[in-house]
């Protein structure tokens, strides 16, 4: 399915003999009636242009024939001087010398530029008709033949009155040089203009897919990869492409709905006598009459309508927005115009309109439609599940990131909320701190160098003191509290701060930085201390999903990509990519192999990701990150019914950043919202509350068609009964014994005492004892 296309030529070469003769006609007639009887230069022409030069300073007529256009078009630039004038005329008549008056004819209706990209005359038939010259009506024809002389300016498509104008001076060329009769004549000049863009329509939006191909393709082939016609084929999955827009638009409207009304409408000029009463005894669900036909009270309201209309479409609306105007208010709801149709907002889809006061306050909830309309204002709408909701465009921002984790294969990026008005891609370019996000490395790590999700970590106070700080830092755990001696598994899936600290000093931030750049991020981003722990390191969600990619795809390190080939105009394959892949079978130690290849080669033998991940340690992170979903700060994607999922929430400090990436064993996604300049989202932001819903929604497509995959249990894991408070083996007959998955060597040996029972058990008001202290 076609994404965009960029370029500047849109061509369709003929050979003369194609050429309908009408159309030749038609051409001479406009452009140049003494064509087969000057030698290229028409002498009488340009004394006239020249005169009328003189007496006006102003050009009026070229004096050009065909012949000098040639001579312009193939071999000189467009600069307007007296020297590349006669240039012009002395190629002319060198090529009337060379070539026959057919052949001059074949290189002018090739290469002369017609609007809308199209150059030559069958590609503008193609692009304003969506037909072939040689199925135009003489209408047509003298339409296409008269956009030479202003072709942005005055084509069908941009300016239908000029064009129609044009066109008729054309058709009135022909009539006197006898080339149609009167009635033809007639007849075609009272035909309406039916010329309508019929060149290549985005099948699918993903613009910033678009603009990264574009960039690639210019760093490749300068600027030869906008004139050779190649075809670019991605790795984009159209569907998920497509749940992706709608998810993100959604998510960030559905939290700017949640702070309040911001919107200062313009008021388009009132409506006079007759347009603002309210409806009485209508069905709220009735089109009023009005609303289109001339009424006996008001015969200026059509004319107002139509009006209203022209503005709104000059409005670009943001996203999944539309700009509508108000026209009428009852106690029900309002009755608004787009540039299209008609739509009924009833007060249900207003009601959140209170207005914004700040980020964590709102003022009064409305009561009624005037409460936060008024009758000519300018407004937005959204369209969801058929019903119309009142919205403004949300100045929070975000980014959705799908890939295929066992290939890197990218299956939909959103950058934003919106691409036209801000091409920042956030997914690549926004270095934001994933906070709890990131957490799932630092236990990575932690499990490879001896830890167990039985593993008993006291999360108790901690006090940094740093000579080089001015503050000190007593990092907390989102809820304010304290728990006290808290499993692994526990710890992560309850998000808790003081954990992570004390398992990345005990560790040792190095140890942790050396394993974690692998999952591909690059080193110098991460804090080589103990806010590491915090997700305090800046990342793009771009580098947070290839991350989380390695913990899908069972432990390998594959690179995302976004080209899956490319082709030459004529449909040789100049690239073709070949990208490494995760495979828990094969022999990955050799490392990669080249990634593409192209037609002048032999194909590429497949290529395997390197294992960066204990396959038993990705086992056991996984599974402890199923537990986020299942019980944790995550269990908003339990709504998806998939016991295959899994995923961790990450919310920084003061609420600047949400995030939510989780995955299957097949697809990866990362969810990233908050502002463009960090700023709080809010007392109530949390990535389980702003980000996470977005990646529901999107998920709830994405995997329609994807089965349930479960996690292999590799060799040496072995499950066993602890005892939940210690960590240790459950005694004989315990009742809340659980069951926990250890590496075969990592297996507790001491069995808890039946009386053990550890001081401040269930304990969640928080600790009293003395804060440890972290130098």
């Amino acid at each position: 399915m076609l994404i965009t296309e960029y370029g500047e030529k849109r061509r369709s070469p003929l050979q003369y003999p194609d050429v309908p003769p009408r159309f030749i006609d038609a051409l001479l007639a406009s452009e140049d009636d003494a064509f087969y009887e000057h030698y290229g230069v028409d002498v009488k022409g340009l004394l006239r242009a020249t005169l009328e030069l003189i007496r006006t300073g102003k050009k009026k007529s070229g004096g050009s024939t065909i012949t000098m256009q040639v001579a312009k078009n193939y071999y000189l630039s467009s600069e307007k001087s007296f020297s590349r004038k006669f240039t012009e005329i002395l190629l002319a008549l060198k090529i009337e010398k060379t070539l026959s008056k057919e052949e001059i004819l074949e290189l002018y209706i090739n290469k002369i530029y017609l609007g809308k990209r199209a150059y030559g005359i069958e590609a503008a038939a193609q692009v304003y008709y969506g037909k072939s010259i040689n199925e135009l009506t003489l209408a047509q024809t003298a339409m296409i033949a008269g956009l030479p002389q202003a072709p942005s300016a005055a084509n069908p498509i941009n300016n239908p009155e000029r064009a129609i104008s044009r066109r008729n001076y054309v058709l009135q060329r022909l009539l006197t040089l006898g080339k149609i009769n009167q009635q033809e004549f007639e007849d075609a000049t009272a035909a309406p203009v039916t010329a309508e863009y019929h060149g290549a329509t985005s099948e699918v939006t993903a613009p910033y897919i678009a603009e990264l191909v574009r960039q690639h393709m210019v760093d490749l082939y300068g600027n030869n990869a906008y004139t050779e016609g190649m075809v670019v084929y991605t790795s984009i999955n159209s569907v998920r492409q497509q749940a992706a827009n709608d998810a993100l638009q959604r998510g960030l409207l559905n939290y700017d709905r949640a702070h309040g009304y911001r919107w200062q409408a313009n008021v388009y000029p009132a409506i006079k006598s007759g347009a603002t009463g309210t409806s009485q005894n209508r069905n709220p669900q009735a089109l009023p009459d009005w609303l289109s036909d001339k009424t006996e009270n008001d015969t200026d309201w059509p004319a107002t309508l139509t009006n209203w209309r022209n503005k709104l479409r000059t409005i670009e609306a943001p996203g999944n927005l539309i700009a509508a105007a108000v026209v009428q208010l009852d106690k029900d709801g309002a009755w608004l115009i787009t540039d299209k149709d008609d739509q009924r907002l009833l007060f249900d889809g207003m009601e959140w309109a209170s207005p914004y006061i700040n980020v964590n306050a709102t003022g009064a909830k409305p009561a009624k439609p005037a409460d936060v309309l008024a009758v000519g204002q300018q407004v937005w709408i959204e369209i969801r599940d058929q019903q119309v909701l009142l919205g403004e465009p949300p100045e929070a921002n975000g980014a959705l990131i799908s890939l295929n984790p066992n290939n890197g294969a990218i299956q939909a990026m959103v950058g934003g909320f919106e691409q036209s008005a801000n091409q920042f891609n956030r997914v690549t370019q926004a270095m934001r701190q994933p906070g709890s996000s990131f957490k799932p490395f630092i236990y990575s790590a932690a499990l490879e160098n001896g830890f167990t999700p039985a593993s008993i970590i006291n999360d108790a106070p901690v006090v940094f003191k740093d000579a080089g700080l001015e503050n000190t830092w007593r990092p907390e755990n989102y809820s304010g509290k304290f728990y006290g001696p808290t499993r692994l598994r526990e710890a992560l899936y309850k998000s808790q701060n003081l954990v992570s600290i004390r398992i990345l000093k005990q560790m040792g931030p190095s140890t942790a930085v050396n394993y974690i750049k692998q999952f591909g991020f690059p080193e110098k981003q991460l804090n080589a201390d103990l806010s590491l722990a915090l997700g305090a390191s800046a990342v793009t969600p771009m580098e947070l999903a290839t991350g989380y990619a390695a913990l899908a795809n069972g432990g390998f390190a594959i690179q995302p990509y976004y080209i899956d080939r490319i082709e030459d105009s004529t449909g040789n394959i100049l690239f073709q990519s070949n990208p490494a892949i995760a495979c828990r079978d094969c022999n990955s130690t050799q490392g990669l192999t080249p990634a593409s290849t192209n037609d002048n080669e032999a194909p590429a033998a497949p290529a395997y990701a390197p294992r960066i991940m204990d396959a038993r340690t990705n086992f056991l992170m996984v599974n402890m990150l199923k537990d986020v979903i299942q019980r944790g700060t995550g269990r908003r994607a339990k709504a998806l019914n998939r016991s295959d999922l899994a995923g961790k929430t990450g919310t920084t400090n003061d609420q600047v950043d949400a995030w939510f990436s989780g995955f299957n064993p097949n697809l990866v996604t990362t969810v990233w919202v908050g502002f463009d300049q960090p700023s709080t989202l809010g007392r109530w932001a949390q990535g389980g509350t702003t980000a996470l819903p977005i990646w529901v929604d999107y998920m709830r497509v994405a995997l329609t068609t994807e089965p349930e995959v479960q996690l292999q249990q590799p060799d040496g894991i072995v499950s066993v009964r602890i005892d939940p408070k210690t960590g240790l083996l459950a005694a004989p007959g315990q009742q809340d014994a659980i069951f926990e998955y250890f590496r075969s060597e990592n297996t507790p040996t001491e069995t808890v005492l039946p009386q053990y029972s550890p001081d401040g058990e269930d304990s969640d008001s928080g600790l009293s004892a003395t804060p440890e202290l972290l130098f």
